[in-house]
């Protein structure tokens, strides 16, 4: 197998109306699409979808029951390229496609738009505003301080939290962005 890293790419629709995720009966899989525009000279307006099915089984897909994924939803992912292959009902003919296995997931974090970005930068302000402060108050021959500690508006909850489940959480459990 090989193994996949898939980065920033977004949760595709459902066809014709379908729900994007596709749990099993008993919730211990899930099947959906993942894509990614990418550039390409030979189409017009030189961008087209890429999109390819992706499959999680057991604390994964527990994991992205979570994570309260949605169609339009920015994710990274690890993942293993797998084939599957069936017998098409109607022609008899049999037919294959690729499918990624995930095996860890997080949400990609793409940055703020509208009225958040504008919040966002006044935050960010602040935070160099209170880094300075504390640089100041600090005696000579202190350790500077991180500017990333200096605030605690950074500690407060990202819009993409939901029920104080983030997704950059490692595989397993461990959050790799908190000590």
């Amino acid at each position: 197998m090989f193994k996949t890293f898939a980065t920033n790419v977004v949760v595709s629709k459902g066809y014709e109306g379908a729900a994007a995720l596709k749990f099993s009966e008993n919730g211990e899989s899930v099947r959906f699409r993942i894509g990614q525009k990418v550039y390409d000279s030979r189409v017009e307006g030189n961008y087209r979808w890429l999109n390819i099915s992706v499959k999680a089984f057991g604390s994964v897909c527990e994991r992205i029951k979570k994570m309260k994924l949605k169609e339009g939803s920015f994710v990274n992912l690890t993942a293993r390229l797998d084939e599957e292959k069936w017998t098409d009902q109607e022609t008899k003919k049999e037919k294959s496609q690729h499918v990624l296995i995930v095996e860890d997931i997080e949400y990609a974090y793409v940055g703020k738009s509208g009225e958040n970005q504008n919040a966002g930068q006044n935050q960010s302000q602040g935070q160099n505003q209170a880094a300075g402060q504390y640089q100041q108050a600090a005696p000579a021959g202190a350790a500077p301080v991180n500017p990333g500690q200096a605030s605690a508006a950074a500690q407060q909850a990202d819009p993409m939290e939901s029920d104080g489940f983030m997704g950059f959480e490692a595989f397993g459990g461990n959050n790799l962005f908190q000590d």
